[in-house]
């Protein structure tokens, strides 16, 4: 997208979209809150995001996805990418006071059964980490349906971890993925 100013707006709401759904979840973010929030004129909102509140809700947990896949893209074992990745996920509760949740998983929950559009795009976002931790895992010895259902099952044990430690307002949970994931995924 070039860096013009329409473009910079419309990153600006995404941006407060997703960062409000984390402390508010779908349902409670209004639109005006992600204008104000993101400083944008109103009329910028349905400018950039003609569907509304679900078009920005689908560019926001798109970002969301993103973030998270660059994380999974590190070099090392899959172990090793593992761990870094719920290390990354505990400072980001610890430091946001618990306050923060996965923004996909809380528009899955919230909106997965009313909104089409919003299922599909949590589900893409999902699929968009399962599948590069899968070839991760091919690239370390693992066969194909190994990789694929190894990988589902990791991503759907960090999404619940994220959800525990949030819940009881500590990593523990985080932690104790880590410790059964790394060796699993490091495993023959």
């Amino acid at each position: 997208m070039a860096d013009t100013k329409g473009a910079r707006t419309s990153a600006r709401l995404v941006e407060s979209m997703l960062e409000l759904i984390q402390t508010r979840g779908y349902s409670g973010t209004g639109l005006n809150t992600v204008v104000a929030h993101a400083s944008a004129p109103k009329g910028s909102l349905y400018f950039h995001f003609p569907g509304g509140k679900e078009a920005l809700g689908e560019k926001a947990v798109e970002l969301a996805a993103e973030r998270f896949r660059t994380i999974v893209a590190a070099e090392g074992t899959p172990g090793q990418v593992i761990r870094r990745v719920l290390d990354a996920l505990a400072r980001l509760l610890e430091e946001g006071d618990f306050q923060l949740g996965c923004p996909v998983s809380v528009v899955t929950l919230e909106m997965g059964a009313e909104s089409d559009r919003l299922r599909a795009a949590c589900a893409d976002a999902f699929e968009s980490w399962v599948a590069p931790l899968a070839v991760h895992l091919v690239a370390h010895g693992r066969a194909d349906g190994e990789a694929r259902s190894l990988a589902t099952a990791t991503v759907s044990m960090i999404e619940g971890a994220v959800i525990m430690s949030r819940a009881q307002r500590s990593v523990t949970p985080l932690r104790c993925a880590a410790d059964a994931l790394v060796p699993l995924l490091d495993g023959p």
